[in-house]
């Protein structure tokens, strides 16, 4: 479980991941303003008030509602080296019980993509979710001409799984999307003979 009002930090090499603050409105406007061509073909449409402060601020409480609440954990990517925001991961849909899995979505600003920082955070969270949350299954999913995004869920250990039809509203239109899962304990393919 979340701890209750704990912040949640990730370090990794190059990157810090933590949750979304008032203080970020400007650099998240500025970097999904510049970087929506981009992104828009990917994402479900974005609400009229997407970029307002408004919008800014609802995402915000939901961050920190979802995290004290233990339903998802939404982080920035924060680069060190310069204290620069360059995209967001958010682990959703965390199921409890039986289940013990989430959902897995991100995004990374245009001039930021195709220098592994997102597989750098993915592998963190990853992580995270299995050792320090008790996650067993992570599933992600994306448009099937995401070449890019596909080989780094595949880069990241996550296995096709199939096609889910009209999975998302990308675009106002529904979308088929492939899905992928990567798991704690992950004997896909391995055999135990000879053992």
């Amino acid at each position: 479980m979340f701890a209750a009002r704990r912040k949640v930090r990730i370090e990794t090499e190059r990157l810090t991941l933590r949750q979304p603050a008032m203080t970020d409105f400007r650099d998240w406007t500025h970097l999904r303003r510049s970087s929506a061509d981009f992104l828009v073909p990917w994402e479900p449409s974005w609400a009229a008030d997407h970029l307002s402060r408004k919008g800014f601020t609802n995402r915000v409480y939901w961050a920190q509602r979802s995290i004290s609440g233990g339903t998802a954990l939404p982080l920035f990517l924060i680069r060190r080296e310069d204290d620069r925001l360059l995209g967001a991961i958010t682990l959703d849909n965390v199921r409890r019980g039986p289940s013990q899995s989430g959902t897995l979505g991100y995004w990374i600003g245009a001039s930021h993509a195709r220098q592994g920082y997102m597989r750098e955070a993915i592998l963190a969270v990853s992580h995270h979710a299995f050792d320090r949350l008790d996650i067993s299954r992570i599933e992600a999913a994306c448009l099937p001409s995401n070449v890019a995004s596909r080989g780094l869920l595949e880069k990241c250990g996550f296995k096709y799984e199939g096609v889910a039809q009209s999975y998302l509203q990308i675009d106002g239109r529904w979308r088929t999307h492939v899905l992928y899962a990567a798991l704690r304990h992950d004997r896909r393919g391995r055999s135990d003979a000879g053992l």
